[in-house]
């Protein structure tokens, strides 16, 4: 077999893995209502395959430094939730989400110009869930999940979206080096998803319900970015993607479960 058509399938594994991963989520986010469905939007379902597929090319030195670029992009995932959420009140999907977009790109270009270390990144999310999240909390609520109508083009969209994002991230990252990685890395890839199918099905207002919920989430996505790059450094790759995994999981189980609590004293 040519290195070429041995690099083609692997990619075309790889693309497929993650696409199933990120379809079989946002299924589950579409019946699940605003809050666990946003628990299970902020789950590492794109970046963390994203960071396996590049751990499996570059060293740890690269996933670190990749990740210190990963982190304040987690703060402009906010300010793009926060936009989408204000605006999708009154607003079409192509207004709203158009919006979120310009928004994160422009943070994300910002970013990139800036050379970033764990402590810059840390109190960048610090301020941005500080100032967002208390601006969110309106949005936060809604009477009643509308149902959803399902179309045939739902999956395909959503496979075709993260799949080209590997794509992206696997075959450039020679390329770009782990900065611009790590950055497209985290390119809100399940918060448009959801965007563009359930805005235009239920509206805008039940979907930035669930956008907004994942603004907790997110919070300890971001930790979950600063404890990878930590364990990367000390403890290689594997150890350090699984620690962020852990750390991200366990973050969500615990709003879970305090969220029940709060359901079963109310």
């Amino acid at each position: 077999m040519s290195p070429e058509l041995s690099f083609l399938l692997i990619l075309l594994f790889r693309m497929a893995i993650t696409a199933a991963f990120v379809v079989s989520a946002s299924v589950i986010t579409e019946r699940s209502g605003p809050v666990i469905g946003a628990l299970v939007a902020t789950l590492p379902i794109s970046a963390g395959p994203s960071y396996v597929f590049l751990a499996l090319d570059h060293d740890a030195a690269f996933i670190a430094e990749g990740a210190l670029a990963s982190l304040p992009i987690n703060a402009a995932t906010i300010f793009l939730a926060l936009t989408y959420s204000v605006l999708a009140q009154r607003f079409s999907l192509v207004i709203s989400a158009g919006a979120a977009m310009v928004v994160w790109l422009v943070l994300a270009t910002i970013i990139r110009h800036l050379e970033w270390t764990l402590s810059a990144g840390v109190i960048v999310n610090v301020i941005t869930f500080a100032v967002c999240v208390p601006l969110m909390r309106p949005y936060m609520l809604v009477k009643k999940m509308p149902p959803i109508d399902r179309r045939w083009y739902d999956i395909p969209l959503r496979a075709g979206l993260v799949a080209t994002l590997v794509a992206t991230v696997v075959t450039t990252s020679s390329w770009v080096g782990p900065k611009i990685s790590g950055i497209i890395a985290l390119f809100p890839i399940v918060f448009t998803s959801l965007m563009l199918i359930l805005h235009p099905r239920i509206g805008g207002v039940p979907t930035a319900a669930v956008i907004a919920n994942g603004a907790w989430g997110l919070m300890g996505f971001g930790l979950a970015i600063a404890v990878m790059h930590g364990a990367v450094l000390r403890f290689g790759s594997a150890m350090g993607l699984s620690l962020g995994l852990a750390t991200c999981i366990g973050w969500n189980l615990a709003l879970w479960w305090n969220g029940r609590r709060k359901a079963s004293r109310s």
